[in-house]
């Protein structure tokens, strides 16, 4: 078996259709193999699945093991010399899937390989690379800032508006698409399952690069990810804010000491004030729907004051 497709499934079998749909359209001479991994779904319908794919081998797990540990499942139930951990929210419309995998075997130090993310509406999604998080590029994680100034040092993004073909060397691929080889992923110690929900992608580049292989960007390959699609169910008021800043202090402070976590803490509440107080301020005199956007955004930032601060219990 050449390739390993593994999905994470958690209430998402309408976007896993779609998807694995899109697989079979858009892959062609590649021997693969697709596996999901339920999470616990309370809608316990990922078994509906076989009703149109019955080649797809289905992991039911007992309980939710968070995106690592299920993740990690799927790969020691699968065969392939190739892994593809992809989100179910995602959706080919490119031979992407064969873009990644020319890549990976004609780059002898490719570690990650992954492929350009579009937002639903086909924008570019600038999250498609990423540098490794440090204080200043997360103070300065500003989508406009970002687009404006692609080629700046804290994000590098300029090879997304490029029509380069060749791959391009990048620090960070985000775990909505990374393509991995085998032996990789098993020398890198898997996806490490500190983390219940986000960073561990994160932490896997790291790990790779310890290895001194790279994470690759192929802009040649491109696909729909709709986004946020399973945690936003949840339910949870801001629970994935809590969850993305847990995940940022434990990945500070197993790469860079409790010392650096402390000091991205204390940052965040000094932005989150400064936040609240400019939001505050811009509230009266706004429509209706400005001021919902105003409200959406304090009470993101509450959430993340409040974890900085030690009161939401964000590690």
């Amino acid at each position: 078996m050449e390739l390993s497709i593994i999905f994470v499934n958690w209430n998402s079998v309408a976007y896993l259709r779609e998807c694995i749909g899109s697989v079979y359209t858009h892959t062609s001479g590649v021997e693969f193999e697709i596996i999901v991994v339920d999470n616990a779904s309370p809608q316990r319908d990922v078994e509906t699945l076989h009703d149109l794919f019955p080649a797809v081998r289905i992991l039911l797990s007992s309980q939710n093991l968070g995106f690592a540990g299920a993740n990690n499942l799927g790969f020691r139930n699968s065969t392939g010399d190739y892994l593809l951990f992809l989100n179910p929210d995602t959706r080919l419309i490119t031979p992407a899937i064969n873009r990644m995998l020319e890549s990976a075997r004609s780059l002898l130090d490719a570690g990650i390989v992954g492929c350009k993310l579009l937002n639903s509406d086909r924008s570019i999604q600038t999250e498609s690379i990423q540098r490794f998080p440090t204080i200043l590029n997360q103070l300065l994680d500003v989508e406009s800032l970002r687009l404006r100034w692609p080629a700046c040092p804290l994000w590098r993004i300029d090879p997304l508006f490029r029509d380069a073909d060749a791959p391009v060397r990048v620090e960070v691929i985000p775990g909505a698409c990374q393509l991995i080889r085998r032996d990789v992923f098993a020398a890198a110690g898997l996806y490490t399952e500190d983390y219940f929900m986000y960073a561990e992608d994160i932490d896997l580049n790291f790990k790779v690069a310890r290895l001194g292989l790279g994470s690759y960007y192929v802009g040649s390959g491109a696909i729909i990810h709709h986004g946020g699609r399973s945690s936003n169910q949840h339910g949870v008021s801001q629970w994935s804010t809590r969850m993305i800043f847990r995940a940022k202090v434990m990945f500070y402070r197993k790469t860079r000491g409790r010392m650096y976590a402390g000091l991205y803490q204390t940052a965040m509440a000094l932005v989150a004030v400064g936040r609240l107080v400019l939001l505050g301020l811009m509230s009266p005199g706004q429509s209706p729907r400005k001021k919902e956007r105003i409200r959406q955004a304090s009470a993101k930032w509450w959430t993340v004051l409040k974890c900085a601060a030690g009161f939401a219990n964000p590690a």
